[in-house]
């Protein structure tokens, strides 16, 4: 067995929230009005590992399961699409980097889709394109994406993804915004205000018209540019560590679910348009005083301080993130930010004709929202924290509200929206996708790499 991976900066703010020390109580009828903590499912384990993979990967973002007991692996880090076998053995790379394969995996992330039938998509944001992957991992056509200016979207595994149902393409649309601004006197230009909630859409793959289906809450990070001493540009982000946000999904029946943060329950939207809400899950909703909030604002910032100081050269990653959107403008169609921004900064003190050069960005300055915006009750879950298993039910990572066995605890739901289970993964492992039968992927990170492991869940 893999050794355990180091927690993770959500195990971590989980544990926090222990520490924090509040007492589970049931939020009042003019706030969440829950249902009643008692009556949620006892905690079980994850059954066997039934399968391990021998071959490492990099960071895999999502799996296809095929029949047989086969996959198909989105491997983003070494940027290939790989076929295993039952016994999770590579049986052949189907899209990668090098001249091996005749299919090029793109510069960014790319993501896996479901297809008809057993065929899948892999969308490529880069090229504008989408690879349909028969069961034994040829590449059947190639597709161009229905919109151009969402190809992003459709290629990311973490904003919930993308799915096909009924003759479309569903996924959360892109903010409705561009931004370009002009800075000549040195001045630090101001970032536009990023919305607090997001549309999940769907496009027709033939006739390529959006609609929108509905809207979810998603996290709203601030940002503000600072000009240094020394004429440099300095993004300042606020951190929000305890968003009260919404989760959506595809079932593999097409239903849509959103799973609300506010008071969590589940709204379904039907292939055909319907919808409905379930009632509320029972969840131990924990109050957060005053004090908690500001507890937690501290051990939040601790963390930060310790990931920083282990990590030095990730604010620097962060700093060429924004100088490459600053700088580089929209190029490559669909792979440009979602938020556009270029700013004219002259080298020569002139005016039109002269030099033109990208301001340079520095590692940004971290702040923190004030404790009394956190929420009086500590949300259910985080964003990305959602998935449909092949027989349509959700399953949720839940945030700890009391003392639980190590390791992550899913809710997971009915097509009623009821919670009928609630299953422990181990420590060190997440779920990177599920298969017919009961079988539920994992991943283990040690060492900088990922090992991939099929166990089953008990019966």
């Amino acid at each position: 067995m893999p050794s355990r991976s180091r927690p993770t900066s959500r195990q971590r703010l989980g544990a926090a929230l222990l520490l924090l020390g509040a007492s589970s109580i049931v939020a009042d009828a003019q706030t969440l009005t829950p249902a009643p903590a008692g009556s949620r499912p006892a905690i079980r384990p994850l059954g066997p590992v039934t399968a391990t993979s021998t071959e490492p990967f990099g960071v895999v973002s999502n799996l296809r399961a095929l029949p047989g007991g086969r996959a198909l692996v989105n491997d983003v880090v070494n940027r290939r699409v790989v076929l295993l076998d039952e016994k999770l053995s590579v049986v052949k790379v189907v899209a990668d980097t090098t001249a091996a394969t005749a299919n090029a995996y793109g510069a960014n992330p790319g993501n896996l889709i479901a297809f008809r039938g057993d065929s899948t998509l892999f969308v490529d944001a880069q090229s504008l394109s989408m690879l349909v992957i028969t069961p034994s991992g040829e590449v059947a056509r190639v597709m161009s994406v229905p919109r151009s200016q969402d190809a992003m979207m459709l290629a990311s595994a973490g904003l919930g993804g993308a799915y096909y149902s009924n003759g479309h393409l569903v996924y959360r649309g892109r903010p409705a915004m561009q931004f370009r601004a002009s800075s000549t006197s040195g001045g630090a230009p101001q970032m536009p205000a990023m919305p607090d909630t997001m549309p999940v859409v769907r496009v027709n793959l033939q006739t390529r018209v959006l609609d929108t289906l509905a809207y979810m809450k998603v996290p709203n990070t601030r940002t503000t540019m600072n000009t240094t001493e020394d004429g440099k540009l300095q993004p300042s982000i606020e951190i929000n560590p305890l968003p009260v946000v919404d989760e959506w999904t595809v079932t593999p029946s097409g239903d849509i679910a959103i799973v609300r943060g506010r008071d969590y329950h589940v709204d379904w939207v039907s292939a055909n348009g319907e919808k409905r809400a379930s009632p509320k899950v029972a969840f131990d909703w924990k109050r957060m005083t005053d004090v908690d909030k500001i507890k937690l604002i501290d051990s939040v910032k601790a963390i930060r301080e310790r990931q920083l100081a282990a990590n030095p050269g990730q604010g620097q990653d962060i700093a060429r993130a924004f100088g490459s959107a600053m700088g580089g403008g929209a190029g490559g169609g669909g792979a440009a930010p979602q938020v556009v921004m270029r700013f004219e900064m002259r080298g020569d003190g002139g005016g039109p004709g002269g030099p033109v050069r990208a301001p340079q960005v520095v590692a940004p300055n971290f702040t923190y929202v004030s404790p009394s915006e956190l929420p009086d009750y500590q949300p259910a879950f985080f964003a990305n924290s959602l998935r449909a298993d092949a027989d349509g039910r959700l399953w949720l990572s839940t945030i700890p509200t009391k003392p639980q066995p190590a390791g992550t605890v899913y809710d997971v739901l009915n097509a009623q929206g009821e919670a009928v289970e609630r299953v422990l993964v181990p420590e060190g492992r997440s779920i990177v996708g599920f298969g017919p039968g009961g079988v539920v992927y994992l991943q283990s990170r040690a060492d900088g790499k990922t090992i991939l492991e099929a166990a089953k869940i008990n019966p």
